[in-house]
């Protein structure tokens, strides 16, 4: 549902990370555009970040279906989607470009279960200096 509300809850004291800006904008779009796809009406997505150990955590979270954990593989590939009834529009490409952008980064993106369902991905970010 790409009229789901976006929460942004982004701290401006989060430490420098090591990543190119240009790509790293192209993750967190498909990530979002994806987590909107899923979610249900009147639900939304959040984004927010945190710093955790030597890296910042960056989190895009929806309350949709879920993956589950079988296929989180799979959906990471190109032209995959979970579900092919139509009812979500989409090439498949989505998670594919952000796992792929994010692993020429050296970075990692992690899809884990949300409490209470859905999706969290998570863009694992190198502090500055840290590499």
């Amino acid at each position: 549902r790409r009229d789901a509300r976006v929460d942004i809850d982004l701290d401006d004291r989060l430490p420098s990370v090591l990543a190119d800006g240009a790509l790293l904008e192209h993750v967190v779009v498909n990530l979002v555009d994806n987590a909107r796809k899923w979610s249900p009406a009147g639900s939304g997505v959040t984004v927010d970040a945190a710093a955790v150990g030597d890296s910042v955590h960056l989190r895009v979270i929806d309350r949709g279906p879920g993956i589950p954990a079988g296929q989180r593989s799979a959906v990471r590939e190109p032209f995959q989607r979970l579900d092919d009834s139509g009812r979500v529009e989409g090439t498949g490409l989505g998670l594919a470009v952000a796992d792929g952008f994010t692993r020429a980064m050296g970075m990692r993106l992690d899809l884990d279960d949300t409490p209470g369902g859905g999706v969290t991905a998570t863009v694992v970010l190198p502090l500055a200096g840290t590499t």
